[in-house]
């Protein structure tokens, strides 16, 4: 080994570079120190004079560790603007240096510390005693990504996300935004859940963007009541995170003017945005219906206990322009009578998640079976539909 670091010291590395090539010897140096050392030791074997090599003589790294608190300088004044506590320094160097490198392990036959890793610590060291914020290899709230090729330093902010549920009072407005172009990109239903929910929470955070992960959707002319129907909301680039969401709550619903309310909000990570787009817990509905020629009480009663079980349908005509022509099975777990005046009926459903429940009761022209009209032999024409309860606690 003695031989390798007396040969290093021979090809005029700069001191981080000749450490970087001893990088498991001397425990609890940096590498400029222990390329220092070797440097002295080669000094006294051989009787020469002593002579430090700078960064900017260095033909590995070309001058790069010479910037190393130029790029601190750099990173901190793009940290400025934004709350974060933990970060974690990344950096992308000119693929010269890198072949530069390799030729160096080659010759001495050694395996240096990355450029790369060498340059991210240091500057970490900087920031994070200048900061006071901790380095997190594991999920930092903000990545310092340092280009080298280019000199200058780009973040990669954490978004931030926030768990919820909400409640949709009124019909008419969809869960997303709907841009349309021909209204200048607002949306086709003058305003969505999404919208409602994220304005006061994009001016709270700072974002530039946002996201709305919603667990299944219902439609636009539906309401979604009970306990809620839950989100997490994706807020990219945040400058501030630490938010009060009870306040934020409040403020959500007072804007809202009744269209919408959020229950809760909590702080919530990306694993529960998976969670939320795949969990399919099966939900309750209450649908309003007009039976032609009205029916008797028993009579209905008996088909909606018939109603129970698996059901077929066919992909509905009304969706057949942005969905597959399939047939899909669905399991319906409960179908009751709330109340019948008339020709005017309540039903109360709950059934698996995926189901088309307007065509489980009008039947689709027989794309839907068994279905209510089908069971009864009459027009069903549905007059609204209201979610009234998400079974997530099911499916925990």
């Amino acid at each position: 080994m003695i031989d390798k670091m007396l040969r290093a010291a021979e090809l005029g590395l700069c001191d981080h570079c000749l450490g970087r090539h001893f990088a498991s010897m001397g425990h609890g140096l940096s590498n400029a120190e222990r390329g220092m050392a070797i440097r002295v030791v080669w000094t006294m074997l051989t009787g020469r004079d002593y002579r430090p090599v700078g960064p900017e003589e260095c033909p590995v790294c070309r001058g790069l560790f010479s910037k190393i608190e130029k790029y601190a300088e750099m990173a901190i004044e793009a940290l400025s603007k934004y709350e974060f506590e933990t970060f974690l320094v990344g950096s992308r160097i000119p693929e010269e240096l890198e072949e530069a490198d390799r030729r160096v392990a080659e010759e001495l036959g050694t395996e240096p510390e990355p450029l790369k890793r060498e340059l991210n610590r240091e500057v970490g060291k900087i920031v994070s005693a200048r900061t006071g914020k901790e380095v997190d290899f594991e999920d930092p709230d903000i990545k310092v990504i340092i280009d080298a090729r280019f000199d200058f330093v780009e973040l990669q902010v954490k978004p931030l996300f926030l768990y919820g549920r909400y409640r949709k009072l009124v019909r008419g407005i969809s869960q997303t935004k709907w841009p349309v172009p021909a209204l200048g990109g607002r949306s086709k239903y003058g305003t969505s859940v999404e919208e409602l929910v994220a304005g006061p929470v994009m001016e709270a955070a700072g974002g530039t963007e946002h996201l709305f992960h919603g667990m299944g959707r219902e439609d636009v002319d539906a309401r979604m009541l009970g306990n809620g129907r839950p989100f997490v909301l994706e807020i990219r680039n945040p400058v501030k995170r630490s938010l009060d969401l009870e306040a934020l709550r409040e403020e959500i619903n007072r804007r809202a003017g009744g269209m919408i309310e959020v229950l809760e909000l909590r702080p919530a990570t990306r694993r529960d945005v998976e969670r939320v787009k795949s969990l399919r817990p099966p939900k309750s509905y209450e649908v309003g219906v007009r039976i032609e020629g009205g029916v008797g009480r028993e009579e209905l009663e008996d088909a909606l206990r018939r109603l129970v079980g698996v059901i077929e349908q066919r992909t509905p005509t009304r969706v057949l322009h942005r969905r597959a022509d399939l047939v899909r099975r669905r399991r319906v777990y409960e179908a009751e009578l709330v109340d019948l005046k008339g020709e005017e009926a309540v039903i109360r459903v709950k059934c698996e998640a995926g189901t088309y429940v307007k065509e489980l009761m009008h039947g689709d022209g027989g794309r839907t079976r068994p279905s209510l009209a089908e069971l009864l032999g009459k027009k069903v024409e549905v007059k609204y539909l209201d979610v009234v309860w998400v079974h997530d606690e099911e499916v925990e």
